[in-house]
């Protein structure tokens, strides 16, 4: 457990320099995907499946880079990709999904695929709500219904 956050910590500070994220921002974006992986396999120990931990742990990413926005005064995607991508992202399914499928092993393939779906629906569901809720109070507090 300790190594797959401490991996999601750097893999996400990787991205971060790959693509050049200003300095100031980084330890925030690594943090989130340190974060979001602790979200993720926290959720996973209370519900089996792959949805619900996945769609949890994205919601958790998008909140977090949604307050990381507002309180940095940045675009939320410099917090999101680094945050959500780096420790949801099913490697090992798709992977394995196209390896069976090489292999002519449809069945295999064909289960490590649904297994790469539930997980890019848990991560799309999850940001989405998160993305519609904040752009809803956004909305709301541009014509004078918020605080």
């Amino acid at each position: 457990m300790i190594v797959q956050l401490l991996t999601s910590f750097t893999g996400a500070l990787g991205f971060c320099l790959v693509f050049h994220l200003r300095r100031r921002y980084m330890f925030a974006a690594s943090l989130g995907g340190l974060l979001t992986c602790g979200i993720y396999l926290a959720a996973a120990s209370i519900w089996s499946g792959i949805l619900l931990p996945t769609l949890t742990a994205a919601a958790f990413a998008a909140l977090y880079a949604e307050f990381l926005a507002w309180f940095m005064g940045a675009p939320a995607t410099l917090f999101l990709i680094p945050a959500l991508l780096i420790p949801l992202v099913p490697g090992r399914p798709l992977y394995y999904a196209m390896y069976y499928a090489v292999q002519q092993d449809m069945d295999l393939s064909a289960d490590f695929a649904r297994q790469t779906a539930l997980y890019a629906l848990g991560i799309a569901l999850g940001a989405s709500l998160v993305w519609a809720l904040a752009d809803m109070r956004r909305h709301l507090k541009q014509n004078g219904f918020g605080n």
